[in-house]
């Protein structure tokens, strides 16, 4: 079943791995629909952090079969449902979602339409704009897992958060606080402050300036349960002296430098994977009670270059392209 879908579509794309001035727009085939995916019209794009990595090359080893160019990037976005593969169930035309895609030989969301599998999507949760949930799908798997699979987050338990305030912080925060745990959130510059505290931290410290050690030993004078790390430095590794024994630390991976416990105390690095539990419980979390995403910085397409180079600098939240 298919909407009316056009033959050609504009992209922010490149042609060789490179710096941002290799991004351009480009007319390209619209992505055909497979049996197992969604052809996505796309609303808006996330701007991720590890799209620069993408951009130069570091990440052309997960594209299956290769990259191959004009290559379009972006792992995150959101928009609607345009076509539906025969296999797929759960999903008709017209309905709103976000989803995750990395490494498809189809490209990404910096384009007009793209194709995922449909089990790497799910519904925009209510209430959440497009752009809001173009920029949630990374960010919100990457913080679910490292509180659920890996820091086994349990209600009351005292957990830190260390870079709150950004893309995937600001998220983890507010799932933490909706799964009963109490959050000392360390974020960046006075912005960071407030937006960690408007979202409903125990306690705020600023990371470059605060004193983070302090901040632990009144916030968790037993020592922490739990740290999710999503931000490297001397204080955060100096806040990490407070976990307790048997507590834990997780990080995705590509924070640097990589954090380092107490002896005896487990760290775990982690990827952020999809899967349509994990976007369900993400649905399911976020719906219970209102939720807000950040999105600091809404560019236009055409500016795909310049919010490759400025995620890369002091914000909060998460950056967004509009696409449609």
């Amino acid at each position: 079943m298919a909407t009316s879908i056009p033959e050609t579509m504009k992209a922010a794309a490149l042609d060789h791995f490179g710096g941002p001035e290799v991004i351009g727009i480009k007319t390209l085939p619209v992505p055909q629909c497979g049996d197992d995916e969604l052809l996505i019209r796309v609303g808006a794009a996330g701007v991720g952090v590890w799209d620069a990595w993408e951009r130069e090359g570091v990440m052309a080893d997960m594209i299956e079969g290769g990259p191959r160019f004009p290559y379009v990037p972006g792992s995150d976005g959101a928009g609607e449902v345009v076509a539906v593969g025969k296999d797929v169930k759960d999903y008709k035309v017209g309905e709103r979602v976000y989803a995750f895609v990395l490494g498809s030989p189809k490209g990404g969301f910096y384009a007009e339409f793209t194709a995922v599998k449909a089990k790497h999507a799910a519904r925009i949760p209510k209430g959440m704009k497009v752009e809001q949930a173009a920029a949630l799908a990374a960010d919100g798997i990457t913080a679910l897992r490292g509180l659920e699979d890996h820091l086994k987050l349990e209600s009351g338990q005292r957990l830190l958060i260390y870079g709150a305030s950004g893309g995937v912080g600001h998220i983890a925060l507010q799932l933490a606080r909706r799964m009963g745990a109490k959050v000392l959130a360390v974020a960046s510059g006075k912005d960071g402050v407030e937006l960690a505290r408007r979202l409903g931290a125990d306690t705020v410290v600023e990371g470059h300036h605060g004193d983070v050690e302090k901040a632990c030993r009144d916030f968790a004078p037993d020592g922490l349960d739990a740290a999710l790390v999503l931000a490297g430095g001397d204080a955060c590794q100096a806040a990490l002296k407070h976990v307790r024994q048997g507590g834990r630390i997780a990080y995705p991976n590509g924070v640097e430098p990589v954090p380092k416990g107490p002896k005896g105390i487990e760290v775990i690095a982690y990827d952020g994977t999809p899967s349509q539990k994990i976007l369900g419980r993400l649905n399911e979390l976020i719906e219970a009670e209102p939720f807000h995403l950040e999105v600091s910085h809404l560019y236009a397409m055409e500016e795909a270059a310049r919010a490759q180079q400025e995620v890369l600098k002091h914000h909060v939240g998460k950056f967004a392209l509009r696409i449609h």
